[in-house]
């Protein structure tokens, strides 16, 4: 079988496949990715649409129709990203491959499962992908250190969550003792949930400490929840800004696990490894 020169392990066609379907750098690409996401918004629509009572009274057959057309559609597409790349597995374990598949299985649980329609929300998500069509390589290399930035901070968010969660059980167990159940207080865990909800500036109001001592401890709660909003905020920021957001980022996808976000400079997938020009090891220009 003829191979591709620029990837010894795929055909040309599966070569030409996977550039028109994982990236957007040709006018097929292009092409293929505005209308995969014009797709989404009709289904996501549709399915919107469907879930209004005097809307699926009236159109609810043609909105089904419509839904298992897309699904339909969505099922090939798959397969033929599946068919693109050279190392399959590693597309479906991938972030975008869990969504594509999740994009389709709700239809065809429904056919078993009632409601399960109502989760095709989910292709929402491949909406992301109009970042690649774009080519707006800056806001995917700033989403890219927004979760580095998170992944740096998660030793001191668990500590603060922690932190918050013992406040809570403290002061919803103080309270429970003051106010008792006369005031709604009828459970420890009932006061941590108005503790939560006060802490966090919420504020439902459907219960509330009625005696002055409970009060001011609540008062003081309220004082400490305005602390406590700015914590969080100010952990992830010190980390983003130790790092560089001036890297450049191609929208090139790796052959084997047609993942992105790759640096520009990269020869490597900095995911799986592999080359990402196999032809010499290092980056087009």
């Amino acid at each position: 079988m003829k191979r591709d020169p620029l990837n010894p392990l795929m055909a040309p066609w599966r070569r030409r496949l996977h550039e028109v379907v994982f990236e957007a750098d040709t006018p097929g690409g292009k092409l293929f990715d505005v209308l995969l996401i014009a797709s989404i918004i009709i289904s996501v629509t549709a399915v919107m649409l469907d879930s209004v009572t005097s809307i699926h009274d009236r159109h609810g057959p043609l909105l089904a129709r419509i839904e298992w057309g897309f699904t339909i559609l969505f099922t090939l597409e798959y397969a033929v990203r599946l068919l693109s790349v050279q190392r399959p597995r590693r597309y479906v374990t991938s972030f975008f491959g869990l969504v594509d598949l999740l994009a389709i299985l709700p239809t065809y649980l429904s056919v078993f499962m009632t409601g399960a329609e109502s989760l095709l929300v989910i292709r929402a998500l491949r909406l992301l992908r109009i970042f690649r069509v774009f080519k707006l390589g800056r806001m995917l290399k700033e989403a890219d250190l927004l979760v580095a930035a998170l992944r740096a901070s998660r030793a001191k968010i668990t500590v603060f969550v922690t932190g918050v969660l013992s406040t809570a059980v403290i002061v919803g167990s103080l309270l429970y003792l003051i106010e008792g159940e006369a005031s709604g207080f009828t459970s420890i865990p009932r006061a941590m949930y108005w503790a939560i909800v006060t802490m966090t500036t919420v504020g439902y109001g459907d219960i509330a400490p009625q005696t002055p001592l409970g009060q001011i401890a609540a008062s003081g709660l309220m004082i400490l929840g305005y602390a406590i909003i700015a914590v969080p905020t100010s952990i992830v920021s010190v980390e983003l800004a130790r790092m560089n957001p001036y890297s450049k980022v191609s929208t090139q996808a790796c052959l084997s696990c047609s993942r992105e976000g790759h640096d520009a400079d990269a020869a490597y997938c900095k995911h799986c490894g592999s080359a990402l020009h196999p032809e010499s090891g290092q980056p087009s220009s």
